[in-house]
């Protein structure tokens, strides 16, 4: 008897020991349950840049190599400038020319202005003449009826008097020809002023586009998938590279629609990567994105047929990491990750309360 209960000892003790293991992992699953919401549908983001001309040209230096960090405004390619350069000194003598043109309209408007005022002169003179000249008729034409003078003198006075009438009304037409060219001066000059304003915008168009000859760094960041080379023909639009800003990458976890709503904007996230081993990262939530992944797939999913099967539906969770850590600087764009929320923390708004717009809070927390 002794033997068989010794030997039922054994199993006895194993399946205790058994129930013990399964009761303390089951409570420590359940405590971490109730604390904690994964996920291991994560990885690192960021706001890439590409870098495509905006002239088309033949590149004559390429300034940066693969992998490398730039800085704000470093010149990264140059393309050749000698096309626009010649456009550029074409643009701007046909500006000159045009400006010289309107000030050759304004020595023409002056050189107007002092021909009306001899024509005013003209006028007055010849008002001046047809005064004397009906004088005369009036003198005459009384002599000539008392018989002193001849009736052809006095006709000789009244054709005087009328030729000095015609004069009048020649120089007053002779003043309203130079007053219309002067009127028409002034809207040649307003023609003048517009082609000229047009050039010298020309001119300046050639300028800008000469500057961008030179592509600059829009942000800080690390060069990749540079593809162009010393020689190539570029057109503007066409990818030349990407720069990106690793100092400004971002989580994404992919959350199940049924575990967001213990979520909330700024709760603690700790992010195990696997290319860091066991080391952890930490990070914040910052904001919830306003529709699941499939809303934003290339062909979305249509439910309304006859077949449709209920799938759990995983919202994006953009998660900002904490800078002050060693291992911040380190993450890489499309690497995967593990994210751990600690949803025990009330801090901001929940996903239902937050409706999808981002807030400072998560922002502000991640820089203390």
């Amino acid at each position: 008897m002794a033997g068989i209960k010794k030997g039922r000892l054994v199993p006895i003790l194993a399946g205790g020991v058994a129930a013990v293991a399964v009761a303390v992992g089951g409570g420590l699953w359940w405590i971490d349950k109730q604390k904690y919401e994964k996920t291991d549908n994560a990885f690192v983001a960021a706001d890439k840049v590409t870098i495509a001309p905006l002239v088309d040209g033949y590149v004559a230096e390429v300034l940066v190599d693969d992998n490398q960090a730039v800085r704000p405004g470093q010149v990264l390619v140059r393309i050749d400038p000698a096309t626009l350069k010649a456009r550029l000194a074409q643009a701007e003598a046909n500006a000159q020319a045009l400006e010289a043109a309107v000030s050759a309209v304004d020595d023409k408007a002056r050189l107007e202005q002092a021909m009306i005022a001899q024509k005013a002169a003209a006028v007055e003179s010849a008002h001046a003449q047809a005064s004397w000249a009906d004088s005369e008729l009036k003198r005459y034409g009384a002599l000539a009826r008392e018989g002193w003078v001849s009736p052809q003198r006095a006709q000789t006075a009244r054709n005087a008097q009328e030729q000095a009438i015609a004069g009048v009304s020649q120089a007053k037409a002779a003043l309203e020809a130079e007053r219309r060219v002067a009127q028409s001066l002034g809207s040649a000059k307003d023609q003048s002023l517009a082609q000229a304003a047009a050039a010298r915008a020309a001119a300046e168009q050639t300028r800008i586009d000469l500057s961008r000859t030179e592509i600059r760094a829009p942000v800080a960041g690390v060069v990749g998938a540079r593809g162009v080379r010393v020689g190539q023909y570029v057109r503007p639009g066409g990818a030349l590279m990407s720069l990106v800003p690793l100092a400004d990458a971002y989580v994404v976890a992919n959350f199940k629609e049924t575990q967001v709503a213990r979520l909330r904007i700024g709760q603690p996230v700790t992010i195990h990567a696997d290319a860091f081993g066991d080391e952890a990262i930490k990070g914040r939530i910052e904001s919830f994105a306003p529709a699941t992944g499939a809303e934003f797939a290339l062909i979305p999913v249509e439910n309304a047929v006859g077949n449709f099967t209920k799938i759990t539906q995983r919202l994006p969770v953009r998660i900002a990491i904490d800078p002050n850590q060693k291992l911040a600087g380190g993450l890489r764009p499309g690497l995967s990750l593990e994210v751990k929320v600690d949803v025990t923390r009330d801090t901001g708004p929940s996903f239902a309360e937050s409706g999808g717009r981002p807030t400072r809070f998560a922002r502000q927390g991640a820089t203390q």
